[in-house]
């Protein structure tokens, strides 16, 4: 009995120092079209991806609105021929950076980890984490290289999803990374404030 009463007391004096706090964050209104919305933005986001690896950039600027931009580190690129030109000037030079052991270009891989999409009407938003691997390490093995995060933006345009903005956060260099907030945050209040003004 008085061992009963022990852990009953210890168990209110827990409970009255620690204030209450919910278990889970409030969680999205999802549409029931959420699904199939973002299986299309996913699928946008892998084909991004897949152009940038094998320099297709053709495919690369189909996943752009015709008025996308584009921040990564080495500045804002607005419009699809800035946009294109920045990229193709980008990877012009990237075997100065990565490279096999006898000075030729390195494959780069990119890949998508976790990514939380809200959606609202033709509106949506994206943070995503990614990383990038390259076959420049010792022997020429496969190498993890940079990371970071992709806060976007994207638009529903004639029925198709598409980038409307992309901010690439490299956070590997300084002044380039997220946080110290959750970066979900953010979006999650973007994507409110879109539905609370209807648009």
């Amino acid at each position: 009995m008085m061992r009963h009463w022990k852990t009953a007391l210890m168990a209110a004096l827990l409970g009255a120092a620690v204030p209450a706090a919910p278990l889970v964050a409030q969680a999205p209104n999802y549409a029931p079209t959420y699904a199939q919305d973002r299986a299309e933005i996913e699928d946008l986001m892998a084909r991004y991806l897949f152009a940038i690896d094998y320099f297709d950039w053709d495919a690369y600027m189909a996943t752009f609105a015709p008025d996308a931009e584009l921040e990564f580190a080495s500045g804002t690129y607005r419009g699809q021929a800035q946009i294109r030109e920045a990229v193709t000037r980008f990877s012009e030079n990237i075997g100065r950076f990565y490279h096999t052991e006898d000075g030729q270009p390195a494959k780069l891989r990119h890949v998508v980890l976790q990514s939380a999409v809200r959606v609202e009407g033709d509106r949506a938003w994206g943070t995503t984490l990614w990383v990038e691997m390259a076959n420049n390490g010792p022997g020429d093995e496969m190498k993890m290289g940079t990371y970071g995060i992709y806060e976007d933006q994207f638009s529903r345009l004639d029925g198709r999803w598409l980038i409307q903005r992309r901010r690439v956060l490299n956070e590997f260099l300084p002044g380039r990374e997220s946080g110290p907030d959750n970066p979900v945050r953010g979006m999650d209040a973007a994507a409110d404030a879109a539905r609370g003004s209807g648009g």
